[in-house]
């Protein structure tokens, strides 16, 4: 980035910050540390990115992609980031920020979310989408998992099948369960070739950190029976 652009981007990051600090509820997995990851997975994107993208843009988007937190049970999960783009953008016009981007702004903090399935059409929502699936992967990503699953009451893992080599998997059951559920299918549906190189590294550790809770927690569940 020119440095131009980085005192741009100075200026607009406590804001941006403000707005996003502004709505907070208290979840642990989707506070202020969430987003300054994401923010630094996303420079890092760019900087390997095959296409430009304006970073103003993908600041604007990483900070308020979780503008309206929905949670994983609500049936309104799907709407969460189409709500949290519409409030981004009023937000960030009230601010005074470039008209002329808030579109930009709008469809990357849509098409970040998993559930809402809204294809990324833009370097911008490319680079966003990768950055915040990033951290869903990896030591924090798995940190993440079991706070959110304590905060939704699941179990750790299914006593006698952890694996889930009898039975259909169960991610609202249990916790160790959305690694084979959802976050193995990640690394494939990243949209830049930085993201799928970072994804898979970060999907290894997560599915050797399975086997091993499998084999601890097996030998506990054989000792109890």
């Amino acid at each position: 980035m020119t440095d131009l652009t980085n005192q741009v981007i100075a200026a607009w990051q406590p804001r941006v910050l403000a707005i996003a600090m502004a709505a907070a509820d208290g979840d642990g997995a989707h506070d202020s540390a969430h987003l300054h990851r994401v923010w630094a997975n996303a420079r890092a994107l760019m900087a390997a990115a095959e296409a430009a993208a304006d970073p103003l843009i993908v600041l604007a988007a990483c900070y308020l992609h979780d503008l309206v937190n929905v949670p994983k049970t609500d049936p309104r999960r799907a709407q969460a980031s189409r709500l949290s783009a519409l409030a981004a953008c009023a937000a960030l016009a009230e601010a005074g920020f470039p008209a002329a981007l808030l579109d930009g702004v709008a469809h990357a903090i849509e098409a970040h979310s998993f559930s809402a399935a809204v294809r990324a059409e833009t370097p911008e929502a490319r680079i966003v989408q990768d950055a915040d699936r990033l951290d869903a992967l990896g030591a924090v990503g798995l940190a993440r998992l079991f706070y959110t699953a304590g905060r939704m009451g699941s179990g750790l893992a299914h006593g006698a099948d952890p694996l889930a080599l009898h039975r259909p998997l169960d991610e609202r059951g249990y916790a160790l369960d959305h690694i084979a559920a959802k976050l193995a299918a990640l690394p494939a549906m990243m949209q830049t070739a930085a993201g799928r190189a970072l994804a898979q590294e970060r999907l290894a550790g997560l599915l050797a950190f399975r086997e091993q809770f499998a084999l601890e927690w097996g030998a506990a569940w054989g000792a109890a029976a």
